[in-house]
Protein backbone atom coordinates (compact mmCIF):
# COMPACT_ATOMS: atom_id res chain seq x y z
CA UNK A 1 0.00 0.00 0.00
CA UNK A 2 1.23 3.51 -0.83
CA UNK A 3 2.37 5.61 1.87
CA UNK A 4 -0.36 8.92 1.64
CA UNK A 5 2.75 11.37 1.75
CA UNK A 6 4.09 9.46 -1.25
CA UNK A 7 0.84 10.02 -3.02
CA UNK A 8 0.18 13.74 -1.85
CA UNK A 9 3.56 14.07 -3.11
CA UNK A 10 2.49 12.55 -6.57
CA UNK A 11 -0.71 15.02 -6.96
CA UNK A 12 1.12 17.86 -6.00
CA UNK A 13 3.86 17.25 -8.28
CA UNK A 14 2.01 16.53 -11.70
CA UNK A 15 -0.02 20.16 -10.63
CA UNK A 16 3.51 21.79 -10.19
CA UNK A 17 4.74 20.21 -13.48
CA UNK A 18 1.24 21.07 -15.68
CA UNK A 19 0.36 24.51 -13.90
CA UNK A 20 3.38 25.88 -11.80
CA UNK A 21 1.02 25.77 -8.71
CA UNK A 22 1.22 23.57 -6.12
CA UNK A 23 4.14 23.54 -4.29
CA UNK A 24 3.85 25.96 -1.56
CA UNK A 25 -0.10 26.52 -2.03
CA UNK A 26 -0.86 23.12 -2.33
CA UNK A 27 1.78 21.67 -0.26
CA UNK A 28 1.34 23.34 2.80
CA UNK A 29 -2.02 23.77 3.62
CA UNK A 30 -2.30 19.84 2.80
CA UNK A 31 0.28 19.32 5.39
CA UNK A 32 -1.08 21.63 8.69
CA UNK A 33 -4.88 20.55 7.42
CA UNK A 34 -4.55 17.33 6.40
CA UNK A 35 -1.47 15.32 8.23
CA UNK A 36 -1.53 18.03 11.36
CA UNK A 37 1.95 19.19 10.87
CA UNK A 38 3.03 22.42 12.78
CA UNK A 39 2.38 25.26 10.27
CA UNK A 40 6.35 26.38 10.97
CA UNK A 41 7.70 22.68 10.05
CA UNK A 42 5.05 22.52 7.17
CA UNK A 43 6.29 25.48 5.82
CA UNK A 44 9.92 24.47 6.42
CA UNK A 45 10.12 21.45 4.49
CA UNK A 46 7.93 22.25 1.80
CA UNK A 47 10.24 24.92 0.97
CA UNK A 48 13.17 22.14 0.16
CA UNK A 49 9.92 20.00 -1.29
CA UNK A 50 9.14 22.85 -3.84
CA UNK A 51 12.35 23.51 -4.86
CA UNK A 52 13.51 20.02 -6.14
CA UNK A 53 10.70 19.06 -7.29
CA UNK A 54 10.79 22.51 -9.37
CA UNK A 55 14.05 21.55 -10.58
CA UNK A 56 13.12 18.36 -12.08
CA UNK A 57 10.30 20.09 -14.30
CA UNK A 58 12.45 23.25 -14.97
CA UNK A 59 14.89 20.46 -15.89
CA UNK A 60 12.62 19.50 -19.18
CA UNK A 61 11.75 23.30 -19.78
CA UNK A 62 15.52 24.09 -19.82
CA UNK A 63 15.96 21.69 -22.88
CA UNK A 64 12.99 23.15 -24.38
CA UNK A 65 13.99 26.82 -24.02
CA UNK A 66 11.11 28.21 -22.55
CA UNK A 67 12.39 30.05 -19.99
CA UNK A 68 12.99 33.87 -20.16
CA UNK A 69 15.94 34.83 -18.60
CA UNK A 70 15.12 38.79 -18.32
CA UNK A 71 12.08 38.32 -16.57
CA UNK A 72 13.75 35.86 -14.31
CA UNK A 73 16.75 37.98 -13.12
CA UNK A 74 14.41 40.81 -13.09
CA UNK A 75 11.97 38.97 -10.64
CA UNK A 76 15.28 37.45 -8.49
CA UNK A 77 16.63 41.22 -8.06
CA UNK A 78 13.61 41.66 -5.92
CA UNK A 79 12.56 38.05 -4.39
CA UNK A 80 16.10 36.95 -3.13
CA UNK A 81 16.66 40.01 -0.80
CA UNK A 82 13.46 40.10 0.16
CA UNK A 83 13.73 36.39 1.43
CA UNK A 84 17.22 36.54 2.91
CA UNK A 85 15.60 39.56 5.30
CA UNK A 86 12.27 37.55 6.39
CA UNK A 87 14.96 34.62 7.05
CA UNK A 88 16.83 36.37 9.56
CA UNK A 89 13.25 38.26 11.00
CA UNK A 90 12.05 34.38 11.49
CA UNK A 91 14.95 33.60 13.62
CA UNK A 92 13.65 36.30 16.56
CA UNK A 93 9.93 35.30 15.79
CA UNK A 94 11.37 31.69 17.23
CA UNK A 95 13.27 33.39 20.06
CA UNK A 96 9.58 33.70 21.26
CA UNK A 97 8.48 30.18 21.35
CA UNK A 98 6.95 28.52 18.67
CA UNK A 99 3.32 28.99 19.23
CA UNK A 100 3.81 32.55 18.10
CA UNK A 101 5.49 31.74 15.03
CA UNK A 102 3.23 28.90 14.18
CA UNK A 103 0.11 31.43 14.52
CA UNK A 104 2.00 34.12 12.54
CA UNK A 105 2.52 31.96 9.79
CA UNK A 106 -0.95 30.42 10.17
CA UNK A 107 -2.81 33.64 9.25
CA UNK A 108 -0.43 34.64 6.88
CA UNK A 109 -1.00 31.49 4.89
CA UNK A 110 -4.32 31.85 4.98
CA UNK A 111 -4.40 34.96 4.08
CA UNK A 112 -2.69 34.78 0.98
CA UNK A 113 -4.08 31.58 -0.03
CA UNK A 114 -7.08 33.32 -0.56
CA UNK A 115 -5.42 36.46 -2.24
CA UNK A 116 -4.40 33.87 -4.77
CA UNK A 117 -7.67 32.01 -5.30
CA UNK A 118 -8.54 35.67 -6.26
CA UNK A 119 -5.64 36.32 -8.92
CA UNK A 120 -6.68 32.79 -10.11
CA UNK A 121 -10.08 33.80 -10.49
CA UNK A 122 -9.47 37.16 -11.94
CA UNK A 123 -6.45 36.06 -14.26
CA UNK A 124 -8.25 36.47 -17.58
CA UNK A 125 -9.13 39.68 -16.62
CA UNK A 126 -6.05 40.73 -15.02
CA UNK A 127 -4.40 39.66 -18.91
CA UNK A 128 -7.15 41.58 -20.58
CA UNK A 129 -6.12 44.74 -18.65
CA UNK A 130 -2.05 44.29 -18.88
CA UNK A 131 -2.98 43.82 -22.81
CA UNK A 132 -4.74 47.23 -22.87
CA UNK A 133 -2.39 48.84 -20.96
CA UNK A 134 0.34 47.57 -23.06
CA UNK A 135 -1.82 48.46 -26.20
CA UNK A 136 -2.46 51.68 -25.32
CA UNK A 137 0.24 52.81 -23.61
CA UNK A 138 3.38 51.10 -24.94
CA UNK A 139 6.27 53.29 -23.64
CA UNK A 140 4.89 54.30 -20.45
CA UNK A 141 3.86 50.31 -19.66
CA UNK A 142 7.54 49.23 -21.06
CA UNK A 143 9.28 52.10 -18.72
CA UNK A 144 7.33 50.68 -15.72
CA UNK A 145 7.38 46.87 -16.44
CA UNK A 146 11.03 46.38 -15.41
CA UNK A 147 10.35 48.09 -12.08
CA UNK A 148 6.85 46.73 -11.04
CA UNK A 149 8.82 43.09 -11.76
CA UNK A 150 11.44 43.79 -9.30
CA UNK A 151 8.73 45.02 -6.43
CA UNK A 152 6.82 41.95 -7.37
CA UNK A 153 9.24 39.66 -7.27
CA UNK A 154 10.01 41.37 -3.51
CA UNK A 155 6.64 40.48 -2.24
CA UNK A 156 6.61 37.69 -3.32
CA UNK A 157 9.77 36.62 -2.02
CA UNK A 158 8.29 37.93 1.74
CA UNK A 159 5.49 35.66 0.88
CA UNK A 160 7.16 32.26 0.12
CA UNK A 161 9.72 32.48 2.92
CA UNK A 162 6.64 33.40 5.82
CA UNK A 163 4.42 30.61 4.38
CA UNK A 164 5.85 28.86 1.46
CA UNK A 165 3.00 30.29 -0.82
CA UNK A 166 3.11 32.52 -3.51
CA UNK A 167 6.08 31.61 -6.37
CA UNK A 168 3.56 29.64 -8.58
CA UNK A 169 0.00 31.12 -7.78
CA UNK A 170 0.73 34.84 -7.38
CA UNK A 171 3.86 34.72 -9.69
CA UNK A 172 2.10 33.38 -12.38
CA UNK A 173 -0.63 36.13 -12.55
CA UNK A 174 1.70 38.95 -12.24
CA UNK A 175 3.38 37.60 -14.90
CA UNK A 176 0.85 36.90 -17.14
CA UNK A 177 -0.33 41.29 -15.88
CA UNK A 178 2.75 42.17 -16.75
CA UNK A 179 3.79 40.37 -19.77
CA UNK A 180 0.50 39.31 -21.33
CA UNK A 181 2.08 39.22 -24.84
CA UNK A 182 5.83 38.13 -24.24
CA UNK A 183 4.83 35.00 -21.84
CA UNK A 184 1.88 32.70 -22.16
CA UNK A 185 1.34 28.80 -21.70
CA UNK A 186 4.61 26.95 -21.18
CA UNK A 187 6.44 30.01 -21.80
CA UNK A 188 4.78 31.44 -18.57
CA UNK A 189 5.00 28.00 -16.61
CA UNK A 190 8.57 27.75 -17.14
CA UNK A 191 9.42 31.12 -16.34
CA UNK A 192 7.11 30.75 -12.77
CA UNK A 193 8.85 27.14 -11.69
CA UNK A 194 12.82 28.76 -12.33
CA UNK A 195 11.70 31.67 -10.41
CA UNK A 196 10.60 29.76 -7.43
CA UNK A 197 13.65 27.28 -7.46
CA UNK A 198 16.42 29.59 -5.98
CA UNK A 199 13.82 31.57 -4.08
CA UNK A 200 13.07 28.41 -2.42
CA UNK A 201 16.78 27.05 -1.80
CA UNK A 202 17.24 30.34 -0.16
CA UNK A 203 13.89 30.22 2.07
CA UNK A 204 14.45 27.11 2.79
CA UNK A 205 18.27 27.12 4.05
CA UNK A 206 17.28 30.23 6.43
CA UNK A 207 13.97 27.71 7.88
CA UNK A 208 17.02 24.66 8.11
CA UNK A 209 19.36 26.80 10.11
CA UNK A 210 16.84 27.36 12.61
CA UNK A 211 15.87 23.11 12.85
CA UNK A 212 12.21 23.71 11.36
CA UNK A 213 12.84 20.76 8.35
CA UNK A 214 11.69 17.50 8.69
CA UNK A 215 13.65 15.63 6.77
CA UNK A 216 11.65 12.48 7.34
CA UNK A 217 8.50 13.90 5.81
CA UNK A 218 11.10 15.97 2.98
CA UNK A 219 11.96 12.02 1.26
CA UNK A 220 8.10 10.68 1.31
CA UNK A 221 7.00 13.79 -0.39
CA UNK A 222 9.78 14.07 -3.16
CA UNK A 223 9.64 9.90 -3.65
CA UNK A 224 5.98 10.86 -5.12
CA UNK A 225 6.70 14.42 -6.37
CA UNK A 226 9.50 13.87 -8.49
CA UNK A 227 7.46 11.31 -11.05
CA UNK A 228 4.51 13.47 -10.81
CA UNK A 229 6.33 16.48 -11.67
CA UNK A 230 7.93 14.85 -15.00
CA UNK A 231 4.02 13.61 -16.03
CA UNK A 232 2.86 16.94 -15.58
CA UNK A 233 5.17 18.63 -18.05
CA UNK A 234 4.59 16.39 -20.12
CA UNK A 235 0.83 16.77 -20.11
CA UNK A 236 1.36 20.75 -19.83
CA UNK A 237 2.40 20.77 -23.57
CA UNK A 238 -0.07 18.60 -24.74
CA UNK A 239 -3.31 19.84 -22.35
CA UNK A 240 -5.51 22.63 -21.94
CA UNK A 241 -5.51 23.21 -18.09
CA UNK A 242 -7.58 26.36 -17.37
CA UNK A 243 -10.46 24.07 -16.29
CA UNK A 244 -7.66 22.63 -13.42
CA UNK A 245 -7.09 26.20 -12.81
CA UNK A 246 -10.34 27.37 -11.43
CA UNK A 247 -10.58 24.10 -9.98
CA UNK A 248 -6.47 24.97 -7.87
CA UNK A 249 -8.68 28.39 -7.39
CA UNK A 250 -11.60 26.33 -5.40
CA UNK A 251 -9.46 24.63 -3.60
CA UNK A 252 -6.82 27.56 -2.22
CA UNK A 253 -9.90 29.70 -1.54
CA UNK A 254 -11.55 26.66 0.52
CA UNK A 255 -7.81 26.25 2.45
CA UNK A 256 -7.84 29.63 3.60
CA UNK A 257 -11.26 30.01 5.29
CA UNK A 258 -10.51 26.67 6.58
CA UNK A 259 -7.19 27.79 8.12
CA UNK A 260 -8.74 31.18 9.38
CA UNK A 261 -11.37 29.22 11.04
CA UNK A 262 -9.42 26.80 13.01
Amino acid sequence: MLDPLMLAGLGVGILVGLTGVGGGAMMTPLLVLLFGYAPGVAVATDLLFAAVTKTCGVAVHYRAGTIDRVVLRRLLIGSLPSALLVGVSLGYWREGGPGALDLLIRDAMAWLLLLSALGIFCRDQLHRLGTSLRLAHAEQFKRWQGGLTVAAGAFIGVSVSLTSVGAGALGAVVLLYLYPFRLQGARLVATDLAHAIPLALVAGAMHWMTGAVDWALLAALLTGSIPGVLIGVWLSQRLAVQWLNMAIGCLLAASGLRLLVG
